[in-house]
């Protein structure tokens, strides 16, 4: 099964975040099937792209986003 979720980027204290399609059961840290987009919590206020094509299309193919995901997808769609 395929999730949506982040994955982790940056140094010690210095988090960067890419959203991808993941087969759910690999670890964090690994390679992911496509990469969505790009979320940085550091800058105020964070950062988030998404590519809504790419995040639809996964989504009508039965991934699931994480908790996380759907938040900050919400975030974006509500322009907070």
């Amino acid at each position: 099964m395929v999730v949506i979720r982040l994955t982790r980027f940056g140094g010690k204290k210095k988090p960067y975040y890419r959203i991808v399609a993941v087969d759910r059961e690999k670890p964090r840290e690994t390679r992911y099937i496509e990469l969505l987009g790009q979320y940085n919590p550091l800058t105020h206020p964070a950062q988030i792209k998404l590519d809504m094509e790419k995040y639809d299309r996964w989504l009508s193919k039965g991934a699931q986003p994480s908790v996380t995901v759907k938040s900050l997808v919400k975030k974006l769609n509500t322009g907070k």
